[in-house]
């Protein structure tokens, strides 16, 4: 009976330890008679990361962080093992996320060919990235206390607006308001009606615009018409004919203008002879108005006009008493 205990203490020992040893292995993600693959990823700060964190990829697990440790120049750098035999994309990069709201956080493997849409994720990848070397990029989201946080302090200044706002919206300036928009209800009205009354000059100067079109196609066509009319008055060599005639009046203006002008040197070659003739008639033209000399005393007595009036009535009557009186003036015979 002794023994029998013995064997089934021992019994129960060994299987608390196989099962101990089973769950230790699960826990911790050891694949047995697996192959896995070792990368690193660099981050700035990894948050709630932490080793036996899950390695995800397009939401499947496959992997998990084996170390963290810290790096120069402010870096942090895990250790990532990866199952052998994961299509990893060509350019990877690792984001480090809270999986769910009791604090597990889980490394998700992304392709960098895919830009995230959120820029503090592609500052951080893109920081990482620019150190170089074979370690792959890695950026942190905040986990769900730092989100609560940042909304407990967005509620608070929303709180801190509203009160702000309560504060300045008093009775005074609802009253205020409203009289404001009163004022802007009759700005609108104004305005509506100085858009209706311009609106009717518009049409009155549409109309005014209307007419003036019609008046200029009705010019239009007449010009038209008047073209055509000396289209059809020139079309039989009226034209070339007027232009003839143009020229042939050109070249006569263009000889008389010569012979002006050799008439004006002629002028000019004899100028001493024209001034004397001018001066002989000015001096001609003074004695005449003086009264002197027998032409100046012709001009200026009347005695002469009187007498050849009178000699030219004798000579009239005496033609008349010839015409009547023939053989009173003539005699004729005849053998």
């Amino acid at each position: 009976m002794k023994r029998r205990d013995e064997l089934i203490v021992g019994a129960t020992i060994v299987f608390a330890a196989v099962v101990i040893a089973a769950g230790a292995l699960w826990l911790s993600d050891t694949r047995l008679g697996g192959s896995s693959d070792s990368y690193q990823a660099r981050f700035r700060t990894v948050g709630g990361l932490g080793v036996g964190n899950p390695v995800v990829f397009r939401g499947v697990r496959v992997g998990r962080v084996e170390t963290i440790r810290l790096a120069a120049d402010n870096w942090v750098e895990t250790d990532l093992r990866v199952y052998a035999g994961v299509p990893l994309p060509p350019r990877s990069g690792i984001i480090a996320a809270s999986r769910s709201f009791f604090g597990e956080w889980q490394a998700t493997i992304v392709d960098l060919e895919q830009p995230t849409e959120d820029p503090n994720v592609r500052r951080d990848l893109e920081e990482a990235l620019a150190v170089g070397g074979d370690v792959w990029p890695g950026a942190t989201l905040p986990d769900i206390g730092q989100l609560t946080a940042q909304a407990g302090r967005v509620a608070g200044d929303i709180a801190s607006i509203s009160s702000r706002i309560q504060t300045v919206f008093d009775s005074n300036a609802v009253v205020e308001l409203q009289d404001a928009i009163r004022d802007f209800t009759g700005i609108a009205d104004n305005i509506n009606q100085f858009t209706r009354t311009q609106t009717e000059i518009m049409g009155d100067v549409g109309v005014n615009l209307q007419q003036g079109s019609d008046v200029l196609a009705d010019a239009a066509l007449r010009l038209q018409s008047s073209l055509a009319r000396l289209d059809s008055a020139t079309s039989a060599g009226e034209l070339s004919s007027i232009f003839a005639n143009t020229a042939v009046a050109s070249e006569q203006a263009r000889g008389a203008m010569e012979d002006a002008r050799a008439l004006i040197g002629i002028v000019r070659a004899n100028d001493s002879t024209l001034v004397r003739l001018i001066q002989g008639a000015d001096s001609l033209i003074a004695r005449l108005e003086q009264g002197t000399g027998t032409l100046g005393l012709l001009v200026s007595d009347s005695a002469l006009y009187t007498e050849a009036t009178l000699t030219v009535r004798q000579l009239r009557t005496l033609l008349a008493d010839i015409q009547a009186n023939p053989r009173k003036y003539f005699k004729f015979s005849v053998f």
